[in-house]
C-alpha cells in the first residue's frame, strides 16, 4: 500500500472564506489574492489559497477579500468576523515542562495570551478565547511549535 494515511484536516482558507464546499465552489484558482498579502501568509496548495501561519500573521487588512473577484472571500462589511479559528497551547509547551517562555504572549498583538503563575515552576500560558482573533502571530515564533490555529 502506498499513500499519505495522516489524519487530514480541512485546510485555513483566507479570511471570510465560507464553508469548505462553498469555498471550493466558489474559487476559480485564479490566486489574485495571493500577491495582495501584505505578510505573505496567502499561499497556493493543490490549486487553492490557503493560509501559513508559519509565514507570519494575518492583520485582517481585507486585501485577499478585495482581491477575490470570483466572490470565494465575500467580506460583507467591515464588522464581519474574518473567521471562528482560535490559538490553541498543546501539551509540549515549554512552562509546562518547566521552562521559562512567554515569547507566545509577547507576540501576541491583542494580549489574548496570559500566563497563569502556579507554584513550583514557570507561569503557564492560557488563550483567552473571547478575545483571541486567530490572527496567529503566535505560532510561527513558538520554539516548540506547541501552538496550533484552529
Amino acid at each position: 500500500m502506498r499513500g499519505d494515511f495522516k489524519a487530514r484536516h480541512s485546510p485555513q482558507r483566507p479570511p471570510w472564506a465560507p464553508d469548505e464546499e462553498a469555498f471550493l465552489a466558489a474559487c476559480t484558482r485564479c490566486g489574485d489574492c495571493v500577491p495582495v498579502c501584505p505578510t505573505r501568509i496567502v499561499v497556493v496548495v493543490r490549486g487553492y489559497p490557503e493560509v501559513d501561519f508559519k509565514r507570519g500573521e494575518c492583520t485582517f487588512c481585507g486585501a485577499c477579500a478585495a482581491a477575490c473577484k470570483d466572490g470565494a472571500l465575500p467580506r460583507a462589511n467591515a464588522q464581519a468576523r474574518p473567521w471562528n479559528i482560535k490559538a490553541r497551547i498543546a501539551d509540549n509547551c515549554l512552562p509546562r515542562r518547566g521552562v521559562e517562555c512567554r515569547i507566545c504572549g509577547d507576540s501576541c498583538p491583542v494580549s489574548a495570551i496570559r500566563f497563569s503563575p502556579r507554584l513550583g515552576g514557570p507561569p503557564v500560558a492560557e488563550v483567552d478565547t473571547a478575545s483571541c482573533t486567530g490572527c496567529g502571530a503566535c505560532l510561527a515564533p513558538c520554539p516548540v511549535n506547541a501552538i496550533r490555529i484552529t
